[in-house]
């Protein structure tokens, strides 16, 4: 389980669904726009923080397992993936939750973690093909 408040002096500590890595998060506002901040090593992604709200109103309606597809933005996401939906022109934002070009796929691998944190969503922590759900 992961620890903090999600704020930039307590953030969130994470890890990615295998396990196998450790990432912060926390929220922030960044150009008069709400964001999750999440810094992976030296690399600081930044996501829209709707995806919280939008990705567990979607994985409500989906209503079963969602395997996750992380991806980076330059790979195609496998279709019917978190990762797919988070950069398809027909979620709720119009495209991508991720607002650093070149640095905006990985939604699969890092939100999945943080909506569980929040108790909004149930993730698999096997070695590769993890899934989530909405609680």
């Amino acid at each position: 389980m992961a620890t903090g408040t999600g704020t930039q002096s307590d953030p969130w500590l994470l890890k990615t669904p295998p396990q196998t890595s450790d990432y912060q998060m926390y929220l922030a506002e960044k150009d008069g726009r709400q964001v999750i901040v999440c810094v992976v090593g030296s690399t600081t992604l930044l996501y829209d923080k709707r995806a919280i709200e939008d990705l567990h109103s979607m994985l409500k309606q989906h209503g079963d397992w969602m395997e996750l597809g992380s991806a980076d933005e330059q790979k195609e996401a496998k279709e019917g993936t978190v990762e797919a939906w988070g950069r398809s022109e027909s979620n709720p934002v119009g495209g991508w939750y991720g607002l650093k070009k070149g640095l905006r796929g990985r939604f699969g691998m890092y939100m999945p973690p943080l909506l569980e944190e929040l108790r909004l969503a149930e993730v698999e922590h096997n070695p590769r093909n993890n899934r989530m759900r909405a609680k």
